[in-house]
């Protein structure tokens, strides 16, 4: 049965993605321009509030788009693991734009809420009605490829969080249109902003720990040097680093302690220890030394100093 599916990092993979990443784009962008003009005419901070998070929307698709496109580049002798990385920092440069316009809401919503303006209530139920769908679609188109790049699941959480401020936005209107209270619209955007913050935080952190080289998350390193000696021939290990590239990319190195043994019994160990790697931590870049003679003042992790010092 072929899959349907193109796996991440394939010609197809991308020629989905940046597709799908194109009409969001279209859509997003002819409703920022709707929702702003409705915004002022309705006197809504909550759609205006729901507009400029829009637009960094599309701001965020188009960093994607082009993170996608630059990731394809091969590596070459100045970027020897090619551009993978591209995405990451695009992730965290959406995640900080999300953090500041959270501010940004927190500060125009302190004002009205001192001194709330009269809210066109129709106008902010049915351009919100319109702005759910809109989002709604947009994030859908995206979500279908977000678990496998941080890039792309960092615009996901963004449309994402438009739908569900959106979905704020009209429950403020139809509150106003029955009762009148017109602080509730500043109150909506700040609940906006708290979510805005919360969905920034998880890809700024997810996004620095892998520029840090920090091991991934679910990788339980004791496990993963338990397995590694379980391995027929292996005797013991030292100097273990592992690390990812992007989310779903990872990289270990390490130093494997064997018997005296020729190179073709140890090419056999090296391509059990890869194979176990794989298929139990889901690490499928392993360079692994060979040593008979285990060096007694590594340990388990190298603290890289500066060999100057």
């Amino acid at each position: 049965m072929s899959d349907t599916h193109p796996s991440p990092h394939t010609p197809d993979f991308y020629q989905q993605v940046n597709r799908r990443l194109a009409l969001s784009l279209g859509i997003t962008l002819a409703f920022v321009v709707v929702e702003i003009l409705a915004g002022i005419l309705a006197n809504s901070l909550a759609l205006l509030t729901d507009a400029a998070h829009n637009f960094t929307d599309v701001l965020a698709l188009a960093l994607s788009w082009w993170a996608l496109w630059i990731t394809t580049k091969p590596a070459n002798s100045g970027k020897t693991y090619g551009y993978h990385r591209a995405g990451i920092l695009v992730a965290l440069v959406n995640s900080t734009t999300l953090a500041l316009i959270a501010l940004g809401i927190f500060y125009e919503a302190y004002k009205r809420l001192i001194a709330p303006p009269a809210v066109q209530a129709d106008i902010l139920i049915g351009v919100g009605a319109i702005a759910v769908v809109v989002n709604l679609v947009t994030a859908l188109l995206v979500r279908r490829r977000a678990e496998h790049d941080l890039n792309l699941k960092s615009t996901f959480l963004h449309l994402m969080g438009d739908v569900l401020s959106t979905v704020g936005a009209v429950a403020a209107g139809i509150l106003i249109r029955f009762t009148g209270l017109n602080w509730i619209d500043p109150l909506v955007s700040v609940f906006i902003g708290l979510l805005i913050l919360w969905n920034a935080w998880g890809i700024v952190r997810e996004s620095v720990e892998i520029l840090m080289e920090s091991t991934p998350a679910d990788i339980d390193m004791n496990a993963l040097r338990r397995d590694i000696l379980a391995v027929e021939g292996v005797r013991g290990i030292h100097d273990l680093h592992v690390w990812s590239i992007t989310s779903q990319l990872r990289y270990l190195s390490a130093h494997i302690v064997t018997e005296d043994i020729t190179v073709s019994v140890g090419a056999k160990v090296q391509a059990a220890v890869g194979q176990m790697l794989a298929d139990r931590h889901e690490v499928r870049h392993a360079t692994l030394q060979l040593e008979c003679v285990e060096c007694g003042n590594h340990g388990q992790f190298c603290d890289c100093a500066d060999p100057r010092a």
